[in-house]
């Protein structure tokens, strides 16, 4: 089974590079994490210009994906705040957008030190259920669907039965 790692970032405007991607190296080292294995960051789609999010993201050589607000809003997550909720206008950013593709919490939401936090991330799994061979990136690798017909042929020799 392959899992891809994503890092939900919630930021501040004019956050820094070094702030974001500092906790987020924090955070998956507490976890167990290795740097290498986070296939994307994502966030609020508002946030998703930040020029600090943005280098975070080119630092760590993944794709950055912004989500809605309305989309964010209909994810379950375990720290909802109502002060989220009023500026941004859903009630997590972080968690909900390491959550929006499905899979399961590793790191509940962590703070930057400092008052008012400028940065918040969380990290989740997703389970990837098609492998395809030669992928570099782009939406089809994070989408779950039945492996084609001809990668069933390789695995096993012989035509995948309906």
């Amino acid at each position: 089974m392959t899992w891809l790692v994503v890092v939900g970032v919630g930021a501040g405007r004019g956050v820094s590079a070094d702030a974001v991607l500092g906790l987020i190296e924090e955070t998956l080292r507490e976890a167990g994490l290795p740097v290498g294995e986070v296939a994307e960051v994502a966030t609020l789609d508002t946030k998703a210009d930040e020029p600090g999010v943005v280098a975070a993201a080119a630092r760590l050589g993944v794709p950055l994906r912004g989500y809605a607000a309305r989309e964010l809003a209909r994810v379950a997550v375990p720290h909802p705040s109502d002060a989220v909720r009023g500026a941004v206008g859903t009630s997590s950013v972080a968690e909900a957008a390491a959550l929006a593709g499905g899979g399961e919490l590793l790191v509940p939401k962590r703070k930057a030190a400092g008052r008012p936090a400028r940065v918040t991330c969380a990290v989740a799994r997703r389970r990837l259920l098609n492998v395809v061979p030669g992928y570099t990136g782009g939406e089809t690798a994070l989408t779950a669907r039945p492996a084609p017909e001809s990668l069933d042929r390789e695995r096993t020799g012989s035509p995948s039965t309906p």
